[in-house]
């Protein structure tokens, strides 16, 4: 998804509070990425934590309950 809107690890990085480095290994899964980065990857890319790991095919979010 981050190379589909070109963005940088950098970028995410940024968007995370975290190192670029950091970044990088979990996007070559050398470290799990804790679910509190996540989540806010779901928010980020308006879908959901299901699509972002796999679960799911449809990347629409669930709504959100009231």
């Amino acid at each position: 998804m981050r190379e589909d809107r070109d963005l940088t690890q950098q970028a995410i990085a940024d968007y995370l509070l975290c190192d670029q480095s950091l970044y990088s290994k979990f996007e070559r899964q050398e470290r799990p990425i804790p679910l509190e980065y996540v989540i806010r990857l779901a928010e980020f890319y308006g879908t959901s934590v299901d699509y972002l790991v796999g679960l799911t095919d449809q990347s629409t979010p669930y709504p959100k309950s009231k």
